[in-house]
């Protein structure tokens, strides 16, 4: 397949990318500001150059700035939605006017669409929350509504944690973890659902070539709470974890940031996936943990 993916710098950007290639895919990478490239666009200008040439098969679209690196304020909030939806929207209407439209159009979501869930396990069917990621999710995801009467197959990857020690929340945590500083964070009561890297690279490339489409939650299927989670980790590192943060910590380094990313509850279930046969390599903390970290 001819699959060109934007955000192709990022963790699963670049992981997806040699991936794919791996698998005899021919990849092109939707670059910013090189006029020079096949593929250049600059969503905030709304400009896009796809070369005519080439017949894509797939366009992948994973931008959007780290939710999750800078305390939010209401400049970066604004740009945590901005990049999401004035990309997706531009590459939507794009694809929408080519003359030999892709077969798929893959966007990237969250799990942030159905806000705190507490002990309710959700999926696909269930609706969404009610705060600000939420919204940044819905918004997101309306942005690529000039596909929905063409012929492109759209859909949505809803991911949850992201388990890989070069980047994400893994990498974050393993400095103080290894340090014997890490513990659960507020009550550890709150559930986390992850997938692990090697899990989501597969769920990405069988999205590809079967017929799913609308939003698809990319968690294994086994969340966890944080303190399940955190004794995982420690006994994946062979560290203690007697360190725990307090929920007024928390709020007072990160602000809504750590409210709702650190103590929220999100419990997912991949329903559409494993309705469609899609069978993980690690379906348990335990295993993907000890992959990942040995990977890594």
């Amino acid at each position: 397949m001819n699959i060109l993916i934007s955000g192709a710098s990022g963790l699963i950007g670049q992981a997806l990318s040699s991936h794919l290639k791996s698998q005899s895919h021919n990849i092109y990478i939707l670059n910013r500001n090189k006029p020079e490239s096949n593929f250049n666009w600059n969503p905030d200008a709304g400009f896009i150059h796809l070369d005519p040439s080439i017949t894509l098969d797939a366009v992948i679209n994973l931008n959007g700035v780290n939710i999750g690196d800078q305390r939010w304020n209401a400049s970066r909030k604004a740009s945590i939605i901005d990049s999401r939806v004035n990309s997706t929207h531009l590459l939507a209407k794009t694809i929408a006017s080519l003359e030999v439209p892709p077969r798929v159009f893959i966007n990237a979501s969250a799990i942030g669409f159905y806000g705190d869930t507490g002990n309710k396990l959700s999926n696909e069917q269930s609706d969404s929350g009610d705060n600000y990621l939420s919204d940044v999710v819905t918004q997101w995801e309306a942005a690529a509504d000039p596909l929905k009467d063409t012929s492109v197959r759209t859909v949505f990857i809803r991911s949850g944690v992201v388990l890989s020690p070069k980047g994400g929340a893994l990498q974050k945590m393993l400095l103080p973890f290894k340090l014997a500083l890490g513990g659960a964070i507020g009550n550890g009561q709150q559930f986390m659902s992850w997938i692990s890297l090697t899990d989501e690279l597969r769920a990405i490339e069988y999205l590809l070539t079967h017929d799913i489409h609308g939003p698809v939650n990319l968690t294994a299927p086994n969340p966890v709470s944080n303190h399940t989670f955190t004794k995982a980790l420690g006994k994946a590192l062979k560290r203690p974890t007697l360190f725990p943060m307090p929920s007024l910590v928390v709020k007072i380094l990160f602000g809504e940031m750590g409210k709702l990313l650190l103590l929220g509850s999100n419990r997912i279930e991949p329903q559409v996936l494993s309705q469609h046969g899609f069978k993980f390599k690690h379906p348990n903390i335990h295993s993907a943990l000890k992959h990942e970290l040995a990977d890594g």
